[in-house]
C-alpha cells in the first residue's frame, strides 16, 4: 500500500518541482532586475537570496492562496494524482514557453486557468470564487498599481526631480538608497513566495491529503502545506539560475529606463499590492502585471504616454500574456478529456 501511495505521489511532486523551476525563472525579474541592472548584487547571489525569501514568504503568508488553488475553485476531493499532474504539467509547459521567449509571465493566471479547465469539464467550477474574487482582482490591481505610481510620479517625484535633488551624485549613490533597492528586491521575493508558491503547493497539498486518506482539517492542510512548501520552494532558486538572467536582461536593462528611486517606488507598490491580495483575499494574482502597471504609471508621469510605450518592451509582453494562460487552459482541458476517456479519472 505504501509503495502504491509513493508511486502516486512521486510524479505530481516531480512536476510541481518542475513548475517551481519555471516560476522561479519568471519571478526573478520583478524581484531583482533593478538590483541586477544597477550592479548592486552579484548575479551569482541572486538565485540563493531569491529562493530563501520565496520560502519565507510562502511559509509566513501563503496559506490563503494555497486554499484558493487547492480547494476553492475545484472541489478538494477531486484533486487526485492524475488530475493534479495534469494541472501542474499544463502550467509548467505554458511557463516554459514564456521563459524560453524571455518574457516574465503570470504564473498565477496560468495556474488558475489550468485548474478552471477540469472544473469546467466536470461542471464543478466555483464560479462565485472565480468571477467575484479572482477576475476582478486581476483587472483592478494593475490599474491601482498604475494610478498610485502615476500620482506619486506626477505630484511627488517630478516636483522633487525638477529641483535637481535626485541627480546629485551624493544622493544617487548614497548607501541608504542602495540598501533600499536591495531591501525592496527581498520584499518582492517575499511577496512572490506568499502568492506564487501556492500555484504548485496548493494542489499538491490537497492531493496528498486525499491520497493519504487524511481528514481535511485546517491543521492537517497547514501541516501538509508546510511539507509541500519545503519541497517546492527551493526549486524557485534553481529556476532563477536557469532562466532568471535572460528575463532580468529584458526587464533590468531594457524595460526599466528609470533611476533608482523610481525603481524603489515600483517595487514597493507592486510587492505591497501582491501581499495584500495574498493575505486579505487569498487571490493568486500577477506580480508581473502589477509591475508593468507601476512602470507605466511612473513612466507616463515622467515621459508621457507616447514616449513610454515607444521606449519600452511592454508592447510585445501583452501578446505572451494572452497566449501563455491559453496554452495552460487548453492543455489542461485536452489532457483531462484524454484521461477521462481512458478511465484514468
Amino acid at each position: 500500500m505504501s509503495a502504491t501511495i509513493f508511486s502516486h505521489l512521486l510524479l505530481p511532486y516531480l512536476i510541481a518541482m518542475f513548475l517551481a523551476i519555471n516560476m522561479g525563472g519568471s519571478g526573478t525579474a520583478p524581484s531583482f532586475s533593478t538590483a541586477y541592472g544597477t550592479n548592486l548584487i552579484k548575479k551569482g547571489l541572486i538565485p540563493g537570496l531569491f529562493g530563501i525569501m520565496v520560502f519565507i514568504g510562502a511559509i509566513a503568508a501563503g496559506k490563503n492562496t494555497s486554499l484558493t488553488i487547492g480547494n476553492d475553485l475545484l472541489p478538494r476531493e477531486m484533486m487526485d494524482y492524475t488530475l493534479v499532474s495534469i494541472i501542474l504539467l499544463s502550467v509548467s509547459l505554458a511557463l516554459l514557453f514564456a521563459n524560453i521567449m524571455g518574457i516574465p509571465q503570470s504564473t498565477s493566471q496560468a495556474t488558475i486557468l489550468s485548474v478552471t479547465a477540469p472544473a469546467l469539464y466536470f461542471n464543478t467550477l466555483n464560479t462565485n470564487k472565480l468571477f467575484v474574487d479572482i477576475l476582478p482582482t486581476w483587472f483592478i490591481l494593475p490599474i491601482i498599481s498604475f494610478v498610485i505610481c502615476f500620482l506619486i510620479g506626477k505630484y511627488i517625484y517630478n516636483p522633487i526631480r525638477k529641483r535637481g535633488l535626485l541627480f546629485k551624485a551624493k544622493t544617487h549613490n548614497h548607501p541608504i538608497l542602495k540598501g533600499l533597492i536591495i531591501s525592496m528586491s527581498l520584499y518582492v521575493a517575499f511577496s512572490i513566495g506568499a502568492n506564487n508558491v501556492a500555484n504548485a503547493a496548493g494542489p499538491i497539498a490537497s492531493m496528498t491529503i486525499n491520497e493519504l486518506d487524511m481528514h481535511p482539517t485546517e491543521h492537517n492542510f497547514k501541516l501538509i502545506m508546510i511539507l509541500s512548501t519545503l519541497i517546492v520552494a527551493p526549486n524557485f532558486g534553481i529556476g532563477s539560475s536557469f532562466f532568471g538572467r535572460k528575463i532580468m536582461q529584458n526587464t533590468g536593462k531594457e524595460i526599466i529606463l528609470f533611476g533608482k528611486i523610481e525603481a524603489i517606488i515600483i517595487a514597493f507598490v507592486t510587492a505591497s499590492l501582491l501581499l495584500m491580495a495574498s493575505v486579505i483575499k487569498g487571490v493568486p494574482t500577477s506580480l508581473v502585471q502589477l509591475n508593468v502597471g507601476a512602470i507605466l504609471g511612473i513612466g507616463v508621469a515622467k515621459l508621457g504616454a507616447k514616449n513610454i510605450f515607444r521606449k519600452t518592451e511592454v508592447n510585445k509582453f501583452f501578446v505572451i500574456w494572452l497566449i501563455s494562460p491559453l496554452i495552460s487552459f487548453f492543455t489542461a482541458l485536452i489532457l483531462t478529456w484524454l484521461a477521462d476517456t481512458n478511465g484514468l479519472l
